[in-house]
């Protein structure tokens, strides 16, 4: 590649055959983005920090690229806690509420990684991107099948939830959290015309529906004893990871947030 940077005047010819020479690079992960690793002088546009020679336009696409793979990070990171606090939680109160939930999540951070991994490798082919709805489909629909059964054990009288201020905790921080990343995320979507992460959005955002759902169950268990809230709250979860599911198998991202 062409150094970015030349000492010829502009308008020569030399500087034309670079100009010229510049066209036709293939932009990273299918989208109009260009990353460089030139370490000359910067000037600022917006937050981004940019090489004197970039235009602001390739600069702004860098940035967007950069920090659609930080909400990402930011959305592995935090799943990652979900999923462990859900789990454990779940555990010592035999809640199918936070199983479910915390299935969900677990899933949930399966997309987000590969959405990271479309942002990052070129590697990442349509054909992979739909094997991995797919698998995502599948492990929705076995989510949705336990959760039903489980709480319909519960319901018949084959067990009973126990209070959970852990798993109340978890879910207040949830419906605060995901919605926040939904927004960042629809945002982003709508700069870079990026349909997967435009389905990662809705995700997050079905993710904060769902902790509101489980933490009413959990509450009402928690303060008043209804121990029958909180697998009815697990099964009122069911339509919505079954529309997911739906959705994965399809291809498409879910509108109803």
């Amino acid at each position: 590649m062409p150094p970015l940077i030349s000492d010829d005047p502009p308008g020569s010819r030399s500087a034309e055959i670079r100009s010229e020479s510049l066209k036709g690079h293939e932009p990273a992960s299918g989208l109009a983005f260009h990353e460089t690793s030139v370490t000359e002088s910067f000037h600022g546009v917006g937050r981004a920090r940019c090489p004197a020679s970039q235009t602001a336009e390739l600069c702004v696409n860098t940035e967007i690229l950069r920090r659609i793979r930080w909400i990402q990070w930011l959305t592995i990171a935090w799943m990652t806690v979900e999923v462990v606090l859900s789990f454990a939680a779940a555990w010592m109160a035999r809640s199918p509420a936070l199983v479910a939930f915390g299935g969900d999540s677990g899933i949930e951070l399966l997309s987000a990684a590969v959405v990271l991994w479309r942002f990052r490798s070129r590697s990442m082919h349509e054909r992979a991107e739909k094997q991995a709805a797919r698998i995502t489909a599948a492990l929705l629909f076995m989510l949705a099948a336990y959760v039903i059964i489980a709480s319909g054990a519960e319901l018949l009288g084959h067990g009973k939830a126990r209070r959970s201020p852990l798993g109340i905790g978890l879910l207040v921080a949830a419906a605060v959290i995901m919605p926040w990343l939904a927004r960042q995320k629809r945002r982003l979507s709508a700069t870079s015309s990026s349909g997967a992460l435009r389905a990662e959005a809705a995700q997050s955002a079905l993710c904060g529906y769902m902790a509101s759902i489980a933490l009413a169950g959990l509450v009402l268990n928690g303060i008043w004893g209804i121990t029958w809230a909180d697998p009815v709250a697990a099964l009122a979860l069911t339509p919505l990871i079954l529309r997911e599911g739906w959705e994965s198998a399809k291809g498409k991202p879910s509108d109803c947030c």
